[in-house]
């Protein structure tokens, strides 16, 4: 049930046909997690505390620096030198007292991840580093949780929606994470943020549009991003889909599986 002040607080969602009373309900009940509280992880946790996720979880073991402020919305300059889940907490905090708060204090491991993410229904991945995507990824098709994941670059980004544990229309299984990407590039072969640059604003709305699909997945209206990928160009503000389906040689939901564990994560 909705109280009286959430009522006036979520109106302007709740006059949308799509979204309803029905689905705010949802959005209260909806627990969802969140990797990495930096470029993409500030502006989403921020829109989805604003929507009413009724349980919201954060996973980062840094600590707030002065050149994450740049883009890294949720802190501030009297944040700086405090773990980044503590002054996203105390911001959410004044933003919506409506949602719960899990800080996770820790980086994400093949040692923990089932764990946190089987607490959560949907998970959304906003790390910097091929290494933590593939086990986000891997992590969530086993434990059935689907998964928001994106990129950001310079000045381009990509987003998509992974359901790999469940089956499609025609009884197939979706696409993973890894019939996109086979396998992580060479190491040193893309640069990182500090050494390439990023523009602040640009993390703001593909942060802002991971927010969106979460809430569009919890509510379950319009067409997702399931078996999509949408590519962003900020140079010329062109916006495209590329479609991409299940590859039988996938080691999560192929022909023959070889990852059941992810013992082969560090």
């Amino acid at each position: 049930m909705l109280s009286s002040e959430e009522l006036e607080r979520y109106a302007r969602h709740i006059v949308l046909h799509e979204v309803g009373g029905p689905g705010q309900t949802a959005l209260k009940e909806a627990a969802v997690l969140v990797i990495g509280a930096g470029g993409l992880g500030a502006p989403a946790l921020m829109y989805l505390a604003a929507a009413g996720i009724g349980t919201l979880g954060v996973v980062d073991d840094d600590v707030v620096s002065l050149s994450n402020l740049q883009r890294q919305i949720i802190h501030d300059t009297f944040d700086v030198g405090k773990p980044k889940v503590d002054s996203s907490a105390e911001r959410i905090g004044r933003l919506n007292p409506h949602v719960k708060f899990a800080a996770h204090a820790t980086r994400l491991n093949a040692d923990n991840a089932m764990e946190l993410i089987g607490g959560y229904d949907l998970v959304l991945d906003g790390s910097d580093n091929f290494e933590t995507r593939y086990l986000v990824s891997d992590a969530c098709f086993l434990a059935a949780r689907p998964l928001i994941t994106a990129a950001l670059g310079m000045f381009d980004g990509s987003l998509t929606t992974i359901r790999a544990h469940e089956k499609n229309a025609d009884g197939q299984f979706n696409p993973t994470y890894r019939c996109l990407f086979p396998e992580p590039p060479p190491p040193g072969t893309v640069p990182t943020c500090a050494e390439a640059g990023v523009m602040g604003a640009f993390a703001g709305i593909l942060g802002s549009m991971m927010a969106m699909e979460a809430i569009r997945e919890i509510v379950g209206f319009g067409e997702g991003l399931v078996g999509r990928l949408l590519m962003v160009d900020a140079r010329a503000m062109r916006f495209e889909t590329l479609r991409y389906q299940r590859d039988p040689l996938n080691p999560l939901n192929g022909d023959v599986l070889t990852i059941t564990d992810l013992s082969g994560h560090k």
